[in-house]
């Protein structure tokens, strides 16, 4: 190892996988091909995929002494993590997702902007890209500031301290410090880990220079059940974490709840139970699942002037899928708490 190689701080990079067998060996490549002159090793926490992944993963390891695996018999996104952290040997942690793709020079930003700053963890934004027309409906409304609350890593925010961080670059002792992951926490880790790490004195820095490519998932069913698991576990921290919570966390359980209004009213008023001044006064609760409904077609046709048609009705489709699982979701673990609720989107098909 020359001297540039030994001036800078070895990286970790640590991905947990499932059944990525489509995405997987894109992401190793991206890591691998890193233009970064310190030490560079990989850590795949495998869990029992049923789709090929951890036999390609394996074939992979083989060919490359940096790709290293640990078991995840479990499953979970956090204790997978946890799991390659602690394998792991090098001073900085980078959090990659199996649906990611690194730009070549993310790592050695990330780390530039990590001593320049001394934030103890730093994301840039999370583009997100498709290749069917579904998939890239779906992309345009992770890309919306409409589609997933205007949080910072999706794009538009200027560079500085963040309330959370898309993927992340760690230092190790900050990522010590706080205790790692939470493994009981099977969505929102990331949030939930930032959260801890800003109790602790800790900075959390977004930096719009960095990007990494996400692909979201590919068909209708597999959007509503993360998106679903994704709102369930975000009421479980918000009953676990009082009055911590962004006020953006709250809109889509409002539409659904607007919804349940409008449907409830609509039945009244139709069997007669509702009518008169009464009945006309109900007929408020209309108004936001109307004006909504004139957001998401406002949405669709002016924003991305340039896609063909097909791919705005679609957007029509996806964008309330996502508002209205999550909000579901987030209801029903307001409720009764998340118990055992899991990411079924993760499996085969």
């Amino acid at each position: 190892m020359d001297n540039e190689e030994t001036s800078v701080p070895g990286v970790s990079f640590v991905i947990p996988v499932l059944n990525e067998v489509d995405y997987i060996e894109k992401a190793i490549a991206t890591v691998l091909g890193q233009d970064y002159p310190g030490d560079k090793e990989l850590v795949l926490a495998l869990a029992p995929s049923t789709d090929g992944t951890t036999e390609l993963v394996e074939r992979l390891a083989k060919k490359d002494p940096r790709i290293r695996t640990v078991n995840n018999p479990g499953a979970d996104i956090p204790a997978g993590l946890n799991l390659a952290i602690r394998a792991s040997t090098n001073p900085i942690v980078v959090r990659v997702d199996a649906h990611s793709e690194l730009e070549p020079g993310y790592t050695a930003a990330a780390v530039a902007t990590l001593q320049r700053t001394g934030a103890a963890n730093v994301g840039g934004v999370m583009f997100a890209r498709g290749v069917t027309p579904f998939q890239s409906s779906v992309a345009r409304a992770y890309n919306s500031p409409f589609g997933l609350g205007g949080a910072r890593y999706h794009g538009g925010a200027k560079e500085g301290p963040a309330e959370s961080a898309y993927l992340g670059v760690f230092r190790r002792e900050a990522l010590e410090k706080a205790g790692l992951f939470d493994e009981t926490i099977r969505r929102g880790e990331d949030w939930e880990l930032n959260l801890r790490i800003r109790w602790g004195g800790g900075v959390v820095w977004f930096d719009p220079e960095l990007k990494v490519t996400y692909w979201p998932r590919e068909n209708w069913a597999k959007l509503v059940r993360q998106f679903f698991a994704t709102g369930v576990w975000r009421a479980e921290l918000v009953r676990r974490i009082k009055g911590r919570n962004p006020w953006r966390f709250y809109a889509p359980p409002l539409l659904v709840l607007a919804l349940i209004a409008s449907v409830v009213v609509g039945v009244l008023q139709l069997t007669g139970v509702l009518h008169g001044r009464l009945g006309l006064a109900a007929s408020v609760v209309y108004l936001a699942p109307i004006l909504y409904l004139a957001l998401v077609i406002w949405v669709a046709l002016t924003q991305d002037a340039v896609k063909p048609w097909r791919d705005r009705w679609l957007f029509l489709i996806v964008l309330p899928t996502m508002h209205i699982s999550w909000g579901t979701g987030f209801l029903l673990g307001l409720i009764r708490g998340a118990g055992n609720t899991n990411d079924t989107s993760r499996t085969a098909t």
